[in-house]
């Protein structure tokens, strides 16, 4: 398949195809690989998101909204994207990812996804990127308020659990400011996977969310 297919399928024509190509390399292919687009494209996708979100919940609280983005982000919510656009069948990959099935892994797809936003970036610019952003999740951000989402707790309990993984273990590792300004910083930890998250927040509970949304992601790349 030629990238001017993959251009049609996102509707976004690029001026520099080369950058395109690099989005399109795993790191397993080449030194010229998608990583520090996947860098941009992970907080471009994370802001065009916020502000569809802001757009048309007006009615929604901070919380609301971050259940939301947290599920419209995630690495599996990508990776279902890329396969929409096909996107594994355009990625460059070396001998053994493409032996071990790379082109259909969700953390393959997932950050290819992201690089090819930050590329979109790159190419044209924030306001383009986010335009892509809002035609891919299009039909996830009409609906994701009609589905309960799942606190990001619930939900790395619920994987961890399937997985026959370690529970999560909090703890606060620090706690700054006054009584009125309390800012905590909670650590999450799972012992199986020997990983460890950070979360910061304004209580215990937001700092665990926080940690917890992280650790998802880790285990994201992990998969």
């Amino acid at each position: 398949m030629t990238v001017k297919a993959l251009q049609n399928r996102i509707d976004y024509d690029f001026r520099d195809a080369a950058i395109l190509k690099s989005a399109l390399t795993h790191r397993s292919a080449s030194k010229d690989h998608n990583e520090r687009l996947e860098f941009l494209g992970d907080a471009a996708l994370g802001l065009a998101v916020a502000d569809a979100l802001y757009a048309r919940f007006t009615d929604a609280s901070e919380a609301d909204l971050t259940l939301m983005r947290v599920e419209l982000v995630r690495g599996s919510t990508l990776a279902l994207v890329a396969r929409e656009i096909d996107l594994g069948s355009y990625l460059s990959l070396g001998a053994g990812e493409r032996k071990s099935g790379g082109r259909n892994r969700d953390s393959i797809l997932a950050d290819a996804l992201e690089a090819v936003i930050g590329a979109v970036v790159c190419d044209g610019g924030y306001a383009a990127a986010r335009d892509v952003v809002v035609r891919l999740l299009k039909s996830r951000l009409d609906l994701v308020r009609e589905h309960p989402i799942k606190d990001p707790k619930t939900l790395l309990q619920e994987r961890l659990q399937g997985q026959g993984d370690d529970l999560p273990d909090y703890d606060v590792v620090e706690k700054t400011g006054d009584a009125h300004d309390r800012r905590y910083r909670v650590e999450c930890r799972v012992d199986s996977r020997q990983l460890v998250a950070f979360g910061e927040g304004t209580s215990r509970r937001d700092a665990e969310k926080e940690a917890a949304h992280l650790m998802l992601k880790e285990l994201e790349k992990c998969d």
